[in-house]
């Protein structure tokens, strides 16, 4: 069982900055890679960022390559998602879960999701 807690969410004006937290049930927290998703009215979820065991990788979408850096503490079980230069585009609901690399982009690795935060950029 997985125990995902997103938060941080919130209304921000174009060009302003949000950070999430995401806080993760298990003792094995490092033993995953990490990703933050998210999720817009009628579209699907599209992955955004993830970050290696150690932290000392990261990749991102091109969409937000620039503007958002993922980070994580171990050993507060936590993964971070700066979001700078926030654009309309980037309005969603934001998930973290375990990530992997699959083909041509990054997936979910199990099928277990926190509640999500919301993020509303206003223009």
């Amino acid at each position: 069982q997985v125990q995902l807690v997103e938060s941080g969410g919130g209304l921000m004006q174009a060009g302003g900055s949000l950070r999430l937290s995401c806080a993760a049930s298990g003792r094995t927290f490092n033993s995953y890679v990490m990703g933050w998703f998210r999720q817009s009215p009628g579209k699907e979820r599209e992955f955004v960022a993830a970050v290696s065991r150690s932290g000392v990788s990261t990749y991102y979408a091109d969409s937000v390559k620039g503007r958002f850096t993922i980070s994580r503490d171990n050993a507060k079980n936590t993964v971070y998602l700066q979001m700078n230069s926030l654009k309309p585009e980037d309005t969603a609901v934001y998930y973290c879960n375990t990530a992997t690399f699959r083909g041509t982009t990054w997936s979910p690795e199990y099928d277990y999701w926190g509640q999500g935060t919301q993020v509303t950029v206003s223009s």
